[in-house]
């Protein structure tokens, strides 16, 4: 016969299991609420956009280093692990006092609730997935511990005969109904987010036609265009917003003659050009993937801000906000002294995917994009510094973040191994708003060599490059750097993202024969 402690261990893990299955329920019926009214409502988003909002800086660069585009996808598994732990203690609890252990549930959703309402350009709608969430989770756990009581009372000694399939019916109806919300959930935010097949105008100012890239002849250097899907992304959003194109608008307000808002036909009527640019991320480490190259059309900046009347004597800076909250501020400056800085609505010959602004966005040549590259933009108030704080100013990041001269070698890779005898090493060359006049190449710290450039497409552009490298056996260690037209070299000093972006040299360790 069982004794007492196996019997009392596995009715432990029972209920706590009982605890996690009842949370997935209410995640997966808070998710599904959250697809009907507001996606960034659902309360495992909601929690984990609180933790980016909490996390001190060094820790986020540590993320993104460690694992790049996917550390969003890591955040919100670690928050859900969390509140599956803390589920299971619930339903450990609940089995010996059963409102104690149903408030727990309630509580954890009344926490995704509060956070939830808590964020910037919040609404009542904002609570609604976390009571969803509280509801069906503390009625599942209830359900299931009174079907295991029944059990209990019924059988001898354990579970077993038509009670235990009782049990086994229902969790695994819960089970389904989890899946089940959590498919819907998905099908429906993904259905609000539908199509980006807008019709964009014809740029009455084109851009010149395309050179070809060395890409064609040099296999592993980084294409001369970065296809859409290819673009990196880097933003604080667990969820992409889902924005009507069709009720959208853009404001522009605060120091100006007049409060002018634009519909997205009457933006698109405006003259429109089309611009060739590089964007960079400040979180990009030296050699880092955080930079790309697209076409973009749009309006000119200044032209949209013209539109309301600037007042540059007042104001000092472009305070942006997007459709859920998010503020980006961009020096002023940098609209009115002739760059082509624009609030962009195409990008290579489409319409802005959705992770990448839909329907429109801020493309400022120059600057890194946590003080230019405002995504999902609705609102551009003009202000100074001493009057609002950006999001990023807020956590100490620099005000005025101009581009660093940089280098990269894409081919050969680090730490790969190559036969003797002519190796390519290629890559990529930027100084956004100046340009590239020469790259360099150096080997196991001898001199430092020309390497030959590729196609120029403008200053805002990055530039291809490569060196013919005579290699012979051993291992090597190479590197680059760049030059830009102003004659100013690119910096050996080595610096962190925080708070103006990297600098240094890139050298890696190949290995021949």
């Amino acid at each position: 016969m069982e004794t007492s402690a196996p019997r009392r261990r596995r009715r432990t893990l029972l209920h706590a299991a009982y605890g996690v299955l009842a949370t997935l329920v209410g995640l997966a019926a808070g998710h599904l609420v959250a697809a009907l009214t507001v996606p960034a409502a659902s309360p495992v988003l909601a929690v984990g956009s609180t933790v980016i909002d909490l996390t001190p800086t060094p820790l986020k660069e540590w993320a993104i280093r460690q694992f790049g585009t996917n550390d969003k996808l890591v955040l919100v598994g670690s928050v859900t692990i969390v509140v599956l732990l803390l589920a299971a203690v619930a339903g450990i609890i609940a089995d010996r006092r059963e409102t104690l252990g149903l408030l727990i549930l309630v509580g954890l959703a009344a926490v995704a609730g509060v956070l939830a309402v808590l964020r910037p350009g919040s609404g009542p709608l904002d609570l609604l997935p976390a009571l969803a969430a509280a509801a069906v989770a503390a009625t599942s756990l209830w359900w299931l511990h009174r079907v295991s009581d029944r059990g209990a009372d019924r059988s001898s000694p354990g579970v077993d005969g038509p009670t235990r399939r009782g049990v086994v019916l229902a969790t695994g109806g819960l089970a389904a109904a989890a899946v089940t919300m959590g498919a819907l959930g998905r099908y429906v935010t993904s259905y609000r987010l539908g199509g980006t097949d807008i019709a964009l105008p014809t740029a009455t100012d084109p851009a010149p036609s395309f050179p070809q890239g060395l890409e064609a002849q040099y296999d592993g250097i980084t294409p001369l265009r970065t296809p859409n899907a290819d673009f990196y992304r880097v933003d604080t959003r667990l969820t992409v917003p889902a924005v009507d194109v069709d009720s959208w608008t853009l404001t522009i307000d605060g120091d100006v003659d007049q409060e002018v808002t634009l519909t997205f036909a009457e933006l698109a009527a405006m003259t429109t050009v089309e611009r060739d640019i590089t964007l960079t991320c400040v979180s990009n480490e030296v050699g880092g993937p955080y930079v790309g190259s697209a076409r973009w059309l749009g309006v000119p900046l200044k032209d949209v801000l013209d539109k309301a009347g600037i007042d540059s004597t007042k104001a000092d800076q472009i305070f942006s906000t997007d459709v859920d909250g998010m503020t980006i501020s961009t020096p002023l400056g940098v609209a009115l002294d002739g760059r082509d800085a624009l609030i962009a609505i195409g990008m290579n010959g489409q319409p802005l995917p959705r992770e990448h602004g839909f329907p429109a966005r801020m493309v400022v040549p120059g600057l890194y994009g946590f003080v230019s590259a405002c995504k999902w933009i609705t609102r551009m108030t003009l202000t100074t510094y001493d009057a609002e704080q950006a999001y990023w100013t807020e956590r100490d990041w620099a005000t005025d973040a101009p581009i660093k001269i940089s280098s990269r070698i894409d081919t050969p890779k680090p730490l790969s191994s190559s036969e003797p005898g002519k190796v390519v090493i290629g890559g990529i060359a930027w100084a956004q708003h100046v340009g590239i006049e020469k790259v360099e190449v150096r080997v196991d710290g001898e001199a430092w060599r020309p390497a030959k450039l590729g196609a120029q497409v403008n200053d805002d552009y990055w530039r291809q490059w490569y060196y013919e490298w005579d290699a012979t056996p051993g291992q090597h260690f190479i590197a680059c750097r760049a030059t830009n037209k102003d004659g100013d070299v690119q910096t050996d000093v080595r610096m962190r993202p925080f708070p103006e972006g990297s600098s240094g040299i890139q050298e890696i360790s190949v290995s021949i024969g």
